[in-house]
């Protein structure tokens, strides 16, 4: 099937990169979340990432106005009436996922698709919940979804061939690199990733190295971009601890045990760059170490 119109539930750092992604491709979008307050930040984001753009001059400032043209957005999930795919963004909580996806399917055609952009939780187990687990499929982007190339795509155990082919073309369509993960716990990325982020903190748990000796040595000793735990502010520390639970509870193995650090970071809300406060606190002109 030829995918045209997309719906995004969650319009959050990754929902609204999404939405501009898709939009940027040419495809018509609806952008929903919970409060109007939501879609008014991510309209000012995608103002300022596009307005970006047209400094930059990847993009003419006809486009940034046909591109967000393109972008309608709602509270409601009537919305999602006409959409062929419906990609879900919601918080890295099964619960809440379960709950996203009986309304959607309550009003998306019978024909039409949905993805999960899960960061670890099973694909199977989330297309179950569904009443067309066959078109159910797995899309995990990037973050910064705008910028980053990669997609992870996760058949279920139901996913038809069809499906797959669909979700595939339209991540090419989307300028980005489509890669095949099983559907095991965290998938690729994240399975490497975060116990690699978890780890980090344990070394500053037992005091081997403070916040920023650990994130230079990182950052010097392996050319990474950012330090471990910079990058876990960046993804927020909720999402980190979200992904090891997954981790730990999926493979049963103990190497996968969240940091108690980790965990009373997230008991105490310092999630990262979102709320201001993490392993930095970024309340003034630079982000200063906690630790």
């Amino acid at each position: 099937m030829k995918i045209q119109k997309v719906g995004i539930v969650g319009a959050g750092q990754m929902g609204c990169g999404i939405a501009q992604v898709c939009a940027q491709a040419g495809h018509e979008v609806y952008l929903l979340d919970t409060t109007q307050a939501q879609l008014k930040k991510a309209k000012a984001d995608l103002e300022r990432r596009l307005s970006r753009l047209v400094v930059k001059k990847n993009i003419t400032p006809k486009e940034k106005t046909a591109i967000l043209k393109r972008i309608k957005t709602g509270t409601k999930y009537d919305g999602f009436k006409a959409c062929d795919l419906a990609i879900e963004a919601a918080v890295e909580n099964e619960e809440i996922k379960h709950g996203i996806l009986k309304k959607l399917c309550a009003v998306l055609p019978a024909k039409s698709l949905i993805a999960s952009n899960t960061s670890s939780i099973s694909i199977t187990r989330l297309g179950a919940r569904t009443d067309r687990p066959e078109k159910f499929v797995g899309m995990h982007f990037m973050n910064p979804v705008p910028v980053m190339e990669l997609v992870e795509l996760i058949r279920g155990i139901a996913t038809d061939e069809e499906t797959y082919a669909a979700i595939r073309e339209l991540t090419l369509e989307l300028g980005k690199v489509p890669v095949n993960a099983e559907d095991f716990p965290a998938f690729i990325v994240n399975r490497i990733l975060l116990p690699m982020i978890n780890e980090a903190v344990y070394t500053l748990y037992e005091g081997v190295g403070s916040v920023e000796a650990i994130d230079n040595a990182m950052r010097l000793g392996t050319r990474h971009p950012m330090g471990p735990l910079e990058l876990a502010d960046f993804i927020g520390l909720d999402t980190c601890l979200a992904v090891m639970n997954v981790l730990h509870e999926g493979l049963a193995d103990t190497k996968y045990r969240p940091c108690p650090l980790l965990v009373k970071y997230v008991e105490a809300g310092w999630l990262g760059r979102k709320t201001g406060r993490g392993f930095y606190d970024y309340s003034g002109d630079k982000p200063v170490p906690t630790r």
